[in-house]
């Protein structure tokens, strides 16, 4: 049962908020490594019992998020009713994150990547001005992908590829799902480790890079004045909740389907270990990247 409980921890993809939360702490001029010690500590402070808790009473009072806290007082229901349109939202949102990676997946088989260059304009002169003042990496995104509007105030119109590709999202998320407990603890042992594949492939890819020890330097490097910034806690702690899918109603679930003679304690411990080191994993992947485009950047600048 424990890969299934890593899944639905981790949820079902490596966690794109971990990275983004290092990635927002450069724009506001402060070390990632700042946010990881944070992390870390709360990690054990909350993350651990709080999962705990929420193994233990599904497991105990074997029912969802509902039951559970109907069981506990009926003027709890409320809670249960609340994790359940978080994990309504949450699921909406990394579903359109999975409609994103099928496109880019759909793409990939082309000969050259889409991405790896600039289109020529309509007359077959020259490139597209919007990609040259830009890079193609940044056009196909915006352009390409999302086909951003002007203005803020301009809403645009619905990009026909973009509904096929969260249509089939929907779909596969369905299609593991469509049995039950049964289909989803069968895809469960894919969905759970292939992500560490992934990433082993893309750090490696990533290491090769011109400037990618910068990167990982960069997010291991502490500024430990940035510890007495509340905001930093603010934030980690709301990244544990997050990370851990705490108060989403899925874990009371998942749990409830273990005999109530399992150790949940070493569960929570064992699960908890496992995200945090996959966290700082995702993250070293991402910085790896990170410093490559900004020498890219930077090299870009030197020579223009």
């Amino acid at each position: 049962m424990i890969p299934f409980l890593i899944l639905s921890v981790y949820d079902y993809i490596p966690d794109p908020v971990f990275p983004g939360a290092f990635y927002d702490s450069i724009h506001d001029l402060v070390f990632p490594g700042a946010f990881m010690i944070p992390f870390l500590i709360l990690l054990v402070l909350e993350g651990i019992p709080l999962l705990h808790l929420e193994f233990a009473i599904g497991q105990r009072l074997r029912s969802g998020s509902v039951g559970v806290w109907g069981s506990v007082n009926p003027y709890l229901t409320g809670i249960g009713i609340a994790s359940m349109l978080v994990s309504f939202l949450v699921g909406m949102y990394y579903n359109t994150i999975m409609a994103w990676i099928m496109w880019y997946l759909f793409n990939s088989f082309q000969d050259p990547l889409p991405w790896s260059q600039c289109p020529l304009n309509a007359n077959k002169t020259g490139l597209v001005s919007e990609c040259a003042r830009s890079s193609s990496v940044d056009y196909f995104w915006y352009r390409e992908t999302l086909n951003t509007s002007t203005a803020i105030d301009l809403s645009g119109g619905l990009q026909w590829w973009m509904v096929l590709a969260l249509v089939s999202a929907w779909t596969l998320l369905y299609v593991c799902c469509i049995r039950g407990i049964e289909t989803t603890g069968k895809a469960v042992y894919i969905t759970s480790t292939l992500p560490y594949l992934v990433l082993t492939i893309f750090l490696i890819r990533g290491l090769t890079l011109k400037g990618s020890l910068d990167g990982v330097k960069f997010l291991f490097t502490p500024d430990v004045n940035e510890l007495m910034n509340p905001s930093t806690w603010l934030d980690a702690g709301a990244q544990v909740f997050y990370s851990f899918s705490l108060a989403f109603g899925g874990l009371i679930s998942f749990s409830s389907y273990n005999s109530v003679h399992n150790n949940c304690e070493q569960d929570a411990v064992i699960i908890s270990i496992i995200n945090g080191a996959t966290s700082v994993y995702s993250a070293t992947v991402i910085y790896s990247i990170i410093g490559f485009r900004a020498t890219e950047k930077f090299d870009d600048c030197s020579d223009g």
